[in-house]
């Protein structure tokens, strides 16, 4: 995507931005040719939106098609972002932490700083719960397609690598270089080689599903051992109430 459509994409938006990253493919390290950009962001609504009988809206979901590319954006308003954090949303860290940036600011900076702090051993539980809802659907598709399996590989990696480092990675050709499982490169290049050679053999889909259920029990075992805490401190909390507070402020109305 060039840097002009995104200047527009921006000036189309209707709320001052704290952050805007890109994820999907993209950030997961597998997009082809012609994948769509998924963008994510935080924007933060005027108190004058937020104080009043009718609530602001939370969320702004857009799709659009420009120059023949699709774009689809998801922003969130800067207080359900911050309760979503401390629900413990790996997602949510993802967008944080993402290199792709598009839009940024220096609270930016200061919510990474806030973010990690909200990094828990407990994130297993997103993890575990996002493989396990994306490989049922990998198992109602028929035939079989690569391209969800290489996201379940993405979520379960990513999942057990915080567990051990407290780091968010979300790119699968990073995490491989640490975990070194010899069949993802093939996977990443049979989905880039478009869709004949994306769809898996019965004994392709075997295999991976003992890979799976193994990583599964990995990412359960890297939980039980990971020397993160259980969540942030009251402290924690404050400071990102305070975060809150300051850009709120900054736009009255």
């Amino acid at each position: 995507m060039n840097d002009a459509l995104l200047q527009t994409i921006l000036a189309e938006q209707p709320y001052p931005l704290l952050l805007m990253t890109v994820s999907g493919s993209h950030l997961y390290g597998f997009p082809s040719p012609d994948s769509d950009y998924d963008l994510r962001g935080v924007y933060i609504l005027p108190v004058r939106e937020v104080i009043g009988l009718y609530d602001g809206r939370e969320t702004l979901d857009t799709m659009v098609m420009r120059d023949g590319i699709e774009i689809d954006t998801v922003l969130y308003d800067v207080k359900k972002f911050f309760g979503l954090l401390l629900k413990k949303n790996g997602l949510v860290l993802e967008q944080i932490y993402s290199p792709l940036v598009v839009y940024t600011t220096p609270e930016h900076e200061e919510l990474k700083v806030l973010a990690r702090k909200c990094i828990s051993r407990h994130h297993k539980h997103h993890y575990y719960g996002f493989a396990e809802g994306q490989w049922k659907l990998f198992h109602k598709q028929q035939p079989h397609q690569v391209k969800p399996l290489l996201n379940i590989y993405r979520i379960l990696l990513t999942g057990i690598h915080l567990m051990r480092s407290g780091e968010v990675e979300a790119n699968l050709l990073r995490l491989n270089d640490i975990f070194k499982l010899p069949y993802v490169p093939d996977l990443i290049a049979r989905k880039l080689a478009g869709p004949e050679y994306a769809v898996l053999e019965s004994a392709d889909v075997a295999f991976h599903q003992r890979e799976y259920e193994r990583l599964l029990k990995e990412l359960q075992q890297s939980a039980e051992e990971s020397s993160l805490p259980d969540g942030p401190t009251v402290d924690d909390k404050n400071a990102l109430n305070d975060l809150l507070m300051r850009l709120r402020l900054q736009y009255p109305s």
